[in-house]
C-alpha cells in the first residue's frame, strides 16, 4: 500500500484527504491511501519519514512551503525558481524531491475563471490587460507571482509592512485599486476556524470591474469575497486551484521521470 499525505499545521481546514480518498474510490485506485500529518514544527518531518516507510508523496501547506526546503534532497527547477514547495515526491531509494504544483493550479484556475466571466472575449488578452495586487508574502504568494510574471501581468506585493517593491495595506489608495483590478489573497486570513478575519484593503474603492481571487477555500465564501460581492466584483475561492494542484501532485507522484 502506497501512502500519500499532507503536512502543515493546523490541518483541520484541509479538504485534501477527502479529495484524494474520493478520487481513489472513483478511479478504482486500490493500492493507495491519503492521510493527514499535522506537524507542530517542521523539525518533526524526519521522524515522519522514518515512521512511514511506505510514504511515497506529500503535499505541503501553511506554514511549511518554504521551511521544508532544507529537508529535501533536490528541487525541481520550477520549485527552485519559485522558492517554495507544496509537493514532495519520495523515491524508492528514499530520495526526496520538491515540486510546486500551486503554479499550475493557480494558472489553470485563473484561465478557467476568466473564460467563464468573459465568454465572448479573448481571455489571454483580457488577462494581460490586468494589473494585480498580491496580498501576502508566504509560500503560496511566490507561486502566484511566478505565474503572473509568466502571464505578463504586472503586480504589486502587499503585506503588513512596507518594503522594497512592496506596499503595506495602509498605503493602498483609491488610485492604486482603480489601476489594479485583480486582487489575489494568498494569506490565511479568513480561513476556518477564524472565518471573520479578512485582509485590510480599502474595500470601499472596489467596483464591478474588479476580480477578487481568494486562495482560501474553507469557508467557500470568505469575508474578503463577501465584501467584493457587495461592490459588484467578481469573486473566486481557492477550490479550483486546489483541484488543479492536487491533480498535478498525483501526476508528479506517478511520473516515470
Amino acid at each position: 500500500m502506497r501512502i500519500f499525505g499532507l503536512i502543515g499545521f493546523p490541518l483541520s481546514h484541509s479538504f485534501s484527504k477527502k479529495y484524494f480518498t474520493e478520487k481513489f474510490s472513483r478511479e478504482g485506485i486500490t493500492d493507495a491511501s491519503y492521510e493527514l500529518f499535522p506537524l507542530q514544527t517542521i523539525s518533526l518531518l524526519p521522524d515522519l519519514f522514518r515512521s512511514q516507510p511506505h510514504l511515497r508523496g506529500l503535499n505541503v501547506t501553511i506554514p511549511y512551503k518554504q521551511a521544508v526546503l532544507p529537508y529535501l534532497d533536490q528541487l525541481h527547477p520550477a520549485a527552485a525558481r519559485i522558492g517554495a514547495v507544496n509537493v514532495i515526491r519520495i523515491g524508492e531509494n528514499g530520495s526526496k524531491t520538491g515540486y510546486n504544483s500551486d503554479y499550475f493550479g493557480f494558472t489553470s484556475s485563473l484561465f478557467e475563471w476568466f473564460s467563464q466571466v468573459h465568454k465572448d472575449g479573448s481571455v489571454e488578452d483580457i488577462i494581460k490587460q490586468c494589473k494585480a495586487l498580491v496580498l501576502g508574502t508566504g509560500g503560496a504568494s511566490k507561486a502566484v507571482k511566478a505565474a503572473l510574471e509568466d502571464l505578463q501581468i504586472n503586480y504589486i506585493s502587499v503585506s503588513r509592512q512596507p518594503a522594497q517593491n512592496q506596499l503595506s495595506y495602509d498605503q493602498l489608495t483609491e488610485a492604486i485599486l482603480k489601476e489594479h483590478t485583480l486582487i489575489i489573497n494568498t494569506t490565511p486570513l479568513g480561513m476556518s476556524p477564524d472565518t471573520q478575519n479578512f485582509p485590510p484593503i480599502p474595500y470601499q474603492y472596489l467596483t464591478t470591474g474588479h476580480y477578487l481571487y481568494d486562495l482560501v477555500y474553507n469557508p467557500e465564501e470568505t469575508v474578503f469575497m463577501q465584501k467584493g460581492k457587495d461592490k459588484g466584483a467578481f469573486v473566486l475561492n481557492g477550490l479550483p486551484m486546489l483541484y488543479g494542484q492536487a491533480e498535478k501532485s498525483w501526476e508528479i507522484w506517478n511520473s516515470n521521470e
